[in-house]
């Protein structure tokens, strides 16, 4: 009953203050100026836009100090030239607001060159119809000067701090899918655990996802068999082989082609854009880094020697006098080895699945993709984005990092290496 006299004789007020934010020390004379009438803050954010600072304090004093204490914001609002507005909550309302904590959130991240109206518009229309709130809007992309001549490799990104339980968090992914189809935008749904910001192990495919080529179909074209590597390719991807034979039928058209001719292409290897920088920072924060190829180990290798990735698991060559025998030594790499492969290092690290990241663009990437906890399709065919957890198609690599939260001026680790880098091309149209 003591409790309940003194709550009685509190009372609630969201205090929301608007100004320059030229003018430090904002919180400060706030604070200094409600301290002496024993007031209790239940609640604080502040956010800035430019030139412009927003504060929100959720307070509780007594009633009798009520009038002074507004008193008080108000004068010292007119001496710093900022807005004050005063909302009372009722306790009740408080009380909800606290049971309310515990609900279910998620991070939604937005990604493009550039974000347009017509494009969030659609993200947060598919939030909404799902009875889900927006609690935060974080920009993690650096501005860009409208000046810039590079504007076409800019890059943009927005994380939504969203609460609340949807109907089906599947089906919420599947239209905002279907939004990334129809829009010039990314948008990847991940639950807002402890796991998102706690990620350690990563895998990229190498092909067409680490670098912006099919290396077999480069030998192909070095060895003037192109047009028959090529066929066997859409057979396999018709289904009429499978993928182990369609590889060794591809192996023993590049019979006989001398081993510069493959460190020729080695030393020209275009790196997808991005990926010096992605790769660089993870490894600053001590990721594990690793390639998991249905490719070739003598290309790899040198990326590896290249960005500093710890694992490489792809196929190996067979040589005998300096030239292709045709064959390949050992077990060959396929979708269902690089799930199992990507398991076995998880464990061994000692890492658990959820903490693990898979990058890749093909359909014999989907088995890794859907272990991991973060699958990236990238710049891949929408059947194996619909089977990743997300998808990338505006950007380079590097834009995981937004995905792990990462603002652009957190990530500063410099790159450098030999490797050309290449910008990966303009989105189709769909």
């Amino acid at each position: 009953p003591h409790r309940a006299s003194a709550m009685s004789n509190r009372e609630i007020f969201l205090l929301t203050v608007k100004g320059d934010k030229s003018k430090p020390g904002l919180i400060a004379e706030l604070t200094s100026a409600i301290a002496p009438h024993n007031v209790s803050i239940l609640d604080i954010g502040q956010s800035e836009i430019h030139d412009m600072t927003s504060l929100g304090m959720l307070v509780e004093a007594g009633k009798e100090d009520s009038q002074r204490l507004f008193k008080e914001i108000v004068f010292l609002a007119h001496e710093m030239g900022i807005e004050v507005s005063f909302t009372p909550v009722s306790s009740p309302d408080y009380e909800r607001w606290v049971r309310m904590q515990n609900k279910a959130r998620y991070t939604v991240t937005v990604l493009s060159r550039r974000i347009m109206a017509g494009g969030l518009a659609a993200v947060t229309r598919v939030i909404a119809d799902n009875g889900l709130n927006i609690d935060t809007i974080v920009r993690l992309s650096d501005c860009v000067s409208l000046r810039a001549s590079n504007l076409r490799y800019s890059r943009a990104a927005l994380q939504l701090h969203i609460s609340g339980r949807p109907r089906n968090v599947n089906d919420l992914r599947e239209e905002l899918f279907k939004v990334s189809m129809e829009q010039e935008v990314d948008v990847a749904v991940q639950e807002d655990d402890v796991f998102r910001r706690n990620r350690r192990l990563i895998f990229f495919d190498m092909d067409s996802t680490l670098i912006q080529c099919e290396v077999i179909d480069e030998l192909a074209k070095c060895a003037g068999v192109g047009t028959q590597v090529a066929e066997i390719t859409e057979a396999a991807m018709r289904g009429e082989i499978d993928f182990q034979e369609s590889f060794r039928q591809r192996m023993r058209l590049l019979k006989g082609m001398d081993e510069k001719v493959l460190e020729g292409i080695a030393d020209n290897l275009p790196l997808t854009e991005g990926a010096p920088r992605l790769i660089s920072n993870l490894k600053t924060l001590g990721y594990k880094v690793g390639i998991l190829s249905g490719g070739f180990t003598f290309f790899a290798r040198r990326l590896q020697k290249e960005l500093g990735i710890d694992y490489v698991h792809a196929n190996e060559l067979d040589f005998k006098d300096g030239k292709l025998t045709g064959e390949v030594k050992g077990e060959i790499v396929d979708a269902a080895k690089k799930a199992q492969l990507l398991q076995s290092i998880a464990k061994r690290e000692g890492f658990s699945l959820k903490q693990v990241i898979a990058v890749g663009d093909g359909a014999n990437d989907i088995p890794m993709l859907k272990l991991a906890g973060l699958g990236v399709a990238f710049h891949a065919k929408p059947k194996v984005k619909a089977e990743a957890k997300v998808g990338i198609s505006t950007l380079g690599l590097d834009g995981i990092l937004y995905l792990l939260g990462i603002r652009d001026h957190e990530a500063n680790v410099i790159a450098s290496t030999l490797l050309p880098e290449t910008p990966v091309p303009e989105r189709a149209r769909l």
